[in-house]
């Protein structure tokens, strides 16, 4: 019988948030574990990463407000993001109905604010995170293997994992950080809440004909939510786009040839930043909502897209799943200080109750968006517009609804109320 190496904690997926929850963790001294499928070392991933060309991006970005920057920043990854690769500040926003005639414009000076966010390439983002891996000693990464059998929790809570290398580990908590199609979750019989969104994700990089201005341009279309995201470099024409919009249409636009591709965009753009001139692979990425039953059992925690999925439209999904991480590393931290358990379920109630609910009232927002922008009778079009408008003339409410994006508003865990100033 194989013999189990040991952990305080175990995470399953060593993604942005997986890593995240770990570096939040390390300076508690405790052996913290990271099982990640993709084969390689971190030196082989990172040097790869520089090894790119500057001119290609990764067609995966994210949306970082400014409450995720602000835990990357107190892990010690977004100097590394920041002066080593490459990241988009974005300084105004423009949503518009295609539709109809309804504008909303938000602006960072406004909120006296440098910028709304930072839009940045999600293999950058990793990246920063695991060049501080190597600052802890009591952090250790173990890369090509995957999760085969989880164990029902013992007497004191601790769990078994066997892996696809037949080796074993033991800890008294295991953490859920492999995604959508979590395995942890299957696994842990945590059931989840799922339906397709009728909507696939097209993701690109395109150059346009003229400069992005800082600004993240997003259309509704009568298909779906088109984004057009300002990426980082010395060229300001370089965009990321997420084009969500109806499985046919989106297996057509997959399949058009690229100068056709391109000119479709530049429509259902509205041309906002002229013609598009080039556009990378694409790649399509099909949506569904998600949301478990429960975060967490004993010795066992959700955190990120395994715990909930939600539509892109927003960006918001990455910034959640930040959230995750740093309000569980908050209730560990403390539970091991108080010589609590961190297996027992009433401790890992705790973050359940800090991220349940604002995850849920996050996926109920942007379900409601969906459903307003879905193809409508006239007079609805008409209202849309008209609340669009209204909206955009009133500032306290405008300010309100873009402070909660940028994670400066609202409840935030604990180690980022320390640090508000």
């Amino acid at each position: 019988m194989t013999t189990a190496q040991h952990a305080e904690v175990v995470i399953v997926g060593a993604g942005m948030v997986g890593l995240a929850l770990a570096l939040a963790l390390a300076p508690s001294g405790r052996r913290i574990c990271l099982l990640e499928q993709r084969e390689g070392s971190v030196e082989g991933w990172l040097d790869q990463l520089c090894a790119r060309p500057e001119a290609q991006y990764d067609p995966r970005v994210s949306a970082l407000n400014l409450a995720s920057v602000e835990l990357l920043d107190q892990l010690g990854a977004w100097a590394l993001i920041r002066d080593l690769y490459r990241i988009g500040p974005y300084r105004k926003m423009q949503v518009w109905d295609g539709e109809g005639d309804g504008l909303i414009q938000f602006d960072a000076d406004a909120l006296h604010q440098e910028c709304l966010g930072y839009i940045v390439e999600n293999s950058v983002i990793q990246a920063g995170l695991l060049q501080q891996l190597s600052a802890h000693d009591n952090l250790q990464l173990v890369t090509g293997v995957s999760l085969q059998q989880l164990s029902a929790p013992e007497a004191d809570g601790q769990r078994t994992l066997t892996l696809s290398d037949g080796s074993c580990w033991q800890a008294g908590l295991v953490v859920g950080a492999d995604g959508a199609l979590s395995r942890t979750r299957q696994l842990s019989g945590l059931g989840a809440l799922e339906w397709d969104y009728g909507h696939h994700a097209l993701v690109t990089t395109i150059t346009t004909e003229r400069e992005h201005a800082d600004t993240c341009w997003q259309r509704f279309t009568e298909d779906g939510p088109l984004a057009l995201l300002p990426l980082a470099g010395g060229d300001r024409q370089r965009l990321s786009i997420v084009w969500s919009t109806s499985p046919e249409h989106a297996r057509s636009l997959m399949a058009l040839p690229d100068e056709a591709f391109r000119q479709a965009l530049g429509q259902a753009s509205d041309y906002c930043l002229g013609a598009v001139l080039d556009s990378a692979e694409r790649q399509l990425i099909p949506l569904r909502q998600r949301h478990a039953h429960q975060y967490v059992d004993a010795g066992l925690a959700l955190i990120g897209d395994a715990a909930h999925t939600i539509h892109p439209l927003a960006g918001q999904g990455v910034n959640l799943g930040f959230m995750d991480a740093a309000a569980l590393a908050d209730v560990v931290e403390a539970a091991w200080q108080r010589g609590e358990s961190v297996a027992d379920p009433q401790v890992l109630r705790r973050y359940q109750r800090q991220r349940r609910s604002a995850n849920l009232t996050m996926a109920a927002a942007m379900e409601s968006f969906r459903r307003l922008f879905a193809p409508q009778p006239a007079p609805v079009r008409l209202l849309r517009s008209c609340g669009m408008n209204l909206m955009n003339r009133l500032e306290p409410v405008k300010q309100h609804l873009v402070m909660q994006a940028m994670g400066l508003s609202g409840e935030r865990p604990q180690r980022l109320q320390r640090t508000r100033t």
